[in-house]
Order: C-alpha cells, then sequence, then structure tokens
C-alpha cells in the first residue's frame, strides 16, 4: 500500500456549527474526504450491521441469488460490477447487498429484498434500526454542509432532496485475495460516487485509497485507513455539481490486500425530482456554471446503467 492520507476528523456533537461547518468546507476543498465522529450511533448497532452482514454474504450461493438485484435493490454477485470501464479486469472482485428506505412513495416503487427470516431472524430488524440512525445522521450532516456553503441550514430540504430521498445501504464482502495475473485485480476500481454524499463503515482492513487530484496523470493514490467507530465521509458527484466543481467529488478506489473485507456504505442521494442545478454562490460571470441542471434521478440511472453496462459487456 502507499502513503496514508491525514483527513480532518469533524465531531458530529459539537454545539458549535459554525466552527464545525467551517471545518467541513476546508476538508470539502482540500480533500473530499473526511472522518466523522461522535455520530450518536450505538456501537452494539454497528457490531450487529456488520455480524448479519456477514451471516448474509456466508450463505449458499444460491440463497443469494435467490435475491438477486431488482431496480437496484438486492444481491450483487462478484464481478457483476466494473466502476472504471476503462480497466481490462473481468469485473470488481466483490459482492453486495443493497436496501433501501421502507418508508414512503420511493419504498411502494422499489420494494426492498429481504432475506428469509429462517435464514437469518435479526436481519432485517437490524437494518432497518441502522437505516434510520443513518439517515439522521446524514441529515445532520447535510444541514452543516449546507453552511459550510454559505446557505441555510435547512437548504437541502427547502430544494427537495430530502423529501423522501432516495438513500440506500449498501453492504460489501470483498474476497481480498491478490492474484498473480497480467491484469491488475480491483476490489473496487477507480470512480467517484454519484450522490450527494456517502458515509462509509469498515471492518479495520486497509484498502480503500483516494486520488486527490483526478485531473492529473498518472494518479497518485493514497491509504485511507479506518478510525473504529467513526464515518469515513466524500461528496458525490451531484454535490460537486451543485457547487459547481467548488466541494470535490474525490476518486476512489478498493485494493485487495490478501485478507476478506467488511464494509458498509450509506448512499445519502436526492429524491429524484429534485433539480440539481449550480448554487449563485458557486459562479459568477468569470466563473459561469459547468454543468447544466439536471434532474437527480435522470443523472443517477444514466450513471448506474453504464456502471452495469461496462461489466456485462467485458
Amino acid at each position: 500500500m502507499g502513503t496514508s492520507l491525514p483527513l480532518p476528523i469533524i465531531d458530529l456533537s459539537s454545539p458549535e456549527k459554525i466552527s464545525t461547518a467551517q471545518l467541513i468546507r476546508q476538508a470539502c476543498l482540500e480533500h473530499g474526504f473526511f472522518y466523522v465522529e461522535n455520530h450518536g450511533i450505538e456501537e452494539e448497532l454497528i457490531k450487529g450491521v456488520f455480524k448479519e452482514s456477514k451471516g448474509f454474504f456466508d450463505l449458499p450461493l444460491e440463497k443469494k441469488m435467490a435475491l438477486l438485484r431488482r431496480d437496484l435493490l438486492g444481491y450483487t454477485p462478484l464481478y457483476a460490477e466494473k466502476l472504471d470501464p476503462s480497466v481490462t479486469s473481468i469485473g470488481d472482485s466483490k459482492e453486495s447487498f443493497y436496501f433501501g428506505s421502507f418508508e414512503g412513495v420511493l419504498a411502494q416503487r422499489y420494494p426492498n429484498q429481504w432475506p428469509s427470516q429462517d435464514l437469518l431472524p435479526s436481519w432485517r430488524q437490524t437494518m432497518e434500526c441502522y437505516y434510520k440512525n443513518v439517515l439522521s445522521v446524514g441529515r445532520k450532516l447535510l444541514g452543516l454542509i449546507a453552511l459550510a456553503l454559505d446557505l441555510d441550514e435547512d437548504f437541502f430540504e427547502k430544494v427537495g432532496a430530502l423529501n423522501d430521498p432516495a438513500a440506500v445501504v449498501r453492504l460489501l464482502r470483498y474476497p481480498g485475495e491478490v492474484i498473480s495475473s497480467d491484469v491488475e485485480t480491483y476490489g473496487a476500481s477507480a470512480h467517484s460516487d454519484y450522490g450527494m454524499v456517502t458515509l462509509l463503515l469498515t471492518d479495520g482492513v486497509p484498502g480503500l485509497q483516494v486520488c486527490r487530484d483526478k485531473s492529473k496523470q498518472p494518479h497518485i493514490w493514497e491509504d485511507v485507513p479506518g478510525i473504529k467507530g467513526a464515518f469515513i465521509v466524500n461528496i458525490g458527484d451531484l454535490m460537486e455539481r451543485w457547487t459547481n466543481g467548488m466541494f470535490r467529488s474525490t476518486l476512489h478506489r478498493v485494493m485487495p490486500v490478501g485478507k476478506e473485507r467488511y464494509s458498509v456504505v450509506f448512499f445519502l442521494d436526492p429524491n429524484p425530482d429534485c433539480n440539481v442545478k449550480c448554487l449563485e454562490s458557486c459562479c459568477s460571470g468569470t466563473c459561469p456554471p459547468r454543468f447544466p441542471p439536471i434532474l437527480a434521478g435522470d443523472y443517477l440511472k444514466e450513471r448506474f446503467r453504464l456502471t452495469y453496462a461496462t461489466s456485462s459487456s467485458s
């Protein structure tokens, strides 16, 4: 692995909202990544999520394939995705399980798939509890990001981003084997996240790397170690569009390190009908908008289409 990147640590329990927002602003300008600690989610719940996740991935393949991804929710087997279409590998060496909201219009339109209670009795209760808790953390974090952009704290609520948001949890297992071949193997090939903001928990096994300057060739990769109990947070593409590139959606990847790795990712994406257009405070006559307005749902749909199209055609 390469050199470690020392990221800022944000204390979400701090009563000093403005100073916390300024720290987040600096982190988003410089890295697009930061840690969040004291977020309020109980350690026992986090342990429970990892335990249930491992229980699912330990199931026989046919049991997992019975819950194969439908409308992006459910199981995705090894090599089914290729996040970087330019690489020549057969696909990313990971398997995953997506689940989303269980309330509201989106939950009715895109119902979750759940493992049988006979197989995993505590699964659904644990995952629904975690979803509620991490969504609450995400909402609080977006309020601070709004303040970091000199906006009202409830800006993202007022523009409809958090009105039944398209927020999903993704459970991931990376086998971790380092395969000797002419083709480099990736746990997750280089990509930026598609939505507003991502909150990641890991089991402590290394592998996550970031490239702070995606326009520079060759890419320089730095390791991001996990901090026990803390989220690793990163900015997504839609937030980069909103801020006209001021807040970075940073390129990152996961490399195999010879050891199995589990992670839990929360993608807080806007309501599909939310119109994402450059913030007035982030553009000017000399710095015009770099991206045209777009509905969040249209943007995300196209990004997912490309992700799965490239893997299935390889």
